[in-house]
């Protein structure tokens, strides 16, 4: 139609002769040049990825698990002899030291019976003293014949009698002290002591021991948690490969984390394993002590506990981020020597300090896509951009 119009203006023009022959034919070489273009597909460059090998470093394995914090002594402060309550001698919820004064139960009625029987010791003793000599005099005259075998007999008798009757008398002014020691009730160890649970003036000990309140320690503190039968059989092996003795195993570190706490920052040993397992949840019930000195630990807390059980030389990390999902399982995308993208299965194991533990499936070597996953497929072509692996923010111990 190029032409035609061409033409049709070249008439309309005027032009004629050979003029308009060399017009006509420009207008057809055009025409069919224009005529024999075609649009062609041009590819797009491949995507740029970023892609890394793993990390390669030596990493500790843990026994995971979850406990509950438990004191390590807990003592019921009880009213051992029976009396009205005089007073109340600490503030509820404080921390008192070994031998602190804590309740004070009528003190001066068994002040009174502790003179009583000291006073009775005494006579006691006096007894003694006048019936030793009274034997003393006796023996002498019947070995001049003067009196009689059963004066002796008598003397002897009496001296005796006096005897029993000053131990009697001394253990009396002991059960004595005794109980008016019972008059102070004294912390028993360095603790917290819990509300009192009586008031000024009642009558305690009356039938049975009252309970006053109930002290606890605080520092150390117990962990308890349980290990299940496969783990047990996994630390029992690699404890017998290293040649370690069941002693050697109560030296092992625990680790505790509280549920808001980063990481374990807690720290302390091993300190009981039971000798059998627990039938009905086929588990091995295990104690570690913490110290607590700041006693950020309360008993009955749950927190989480990690036990370093071996170490792995030379294994391999990435980012979490890296790893994908299916039915088949975790995979990481692989970029192979023809920078052709490859799915890998893997089995991945726990985190070391943010970054994920590959278990089987990767080579030192490979390089993953640690960036622009959502922008690969496998069996296509890419554009790798090395890059370098970075742990994430380091976690707190």
């Amino acid at each position: 139609m190029k032409r035609a119009n061409f033409a049709n203006r070249a008439r309309g023009d005027g032009l004629s002769g050979q003029t308009g022959k060399a017009l006509l034919a420009v207008a057809a070489v055009i025409a069919l040049t224009a005529c024999d273009q075609k649009n062609t597909y041009v590819a797009p460059p491949p995507p740029k990825v970023d892609v890394a090998t793993p990390v390669q470093r030596t990493i500790t394995r843990y026994l995971e698990a979850t406990g509950n914090t438990a004191p390590i002594k807990s003592v019921d402060l009880v009213a051992r002899v029976q009396g009205f309550l005089q007073s109340i001698d600490y503030q509820d919820g404080t921390f008192v030291k070994q031998g602190t004064t804590l309740f004070t139960i009528e003190p001066d009625t068994y002040k009174l019976k502790l003179e009583q029987a000291q006073a009775a010791e005494v006579g006691a003793q006096a007894s003694l003293k006048q019936a030793e000599a009274d034997f003393k005099r006796q023996s002498d005259l019947v070995q001049r014949q003067v009196v009689s075998q059963s004066t002796l007999e008598t003397s002897t008798s009496t001296r005796d009698n006096a005897q029993a009757n000053l131990q009697q008398a001394q253990v009396n002014t002991k059960l004595a002290q005794v109980n008016y020691g019972y008059t102070k009730v004294t912390a028993p160890f360095d603790g917290i002591v819990s509300t009192h649970l009586v008031s000024i003036g009642e009558l305690v000990g009356v039938s049975s021991p009252t309970q006053l309140a109930t002290i606890v320690a605080m520092d150390p503190i117990y962990v308890n948690f349980n290990v299940n039968e496969q783990d047990v059989l996994r630390i029992r092996a690699e404890a017998q490969r290293r040649g370690m003795t069941p002693a050697d195993l109560k030296s092992l570190p625990v680790e505790v984390g509280l549920q808001t706490e980063t990481g374990y920052p807690h720290e302390g040993r091993l300190d009981y394993a039971a000798p059998t397992v627990n039938q009905a949840t086929g588990t091995l019930p295990v104690r570690g002590v913490i110290p607590n000195d700041k006693r950020v630990l309360l008993p009955g807390y749950f927190v989480r506990v990690r036990v370093p059980v071996d170490q792995q030389k030379d294994a391999l990390l990435v980012p979490d981020t890296a790893l994908g999902s299916d039915q088949g399982g975790r995979y990481v995308l692989v970029v192979n020597s023809e920078n052709t993208v490859e799915q890998r299965k893997v089995q991945i194991g726990p985190l070391d300090n943010g970054l994920r533990v590959i278990e089987s499936g990767l080579k030192a070597d490979d390089r993953i896509v640690i960036a622009g996953l959502l922008r690969v497929i496998p069996g296509q072509k890419v554009d790798p951009q090395a890059q370098k692996i970075e742990a994430p923010q380091a976690l707190a111990k």
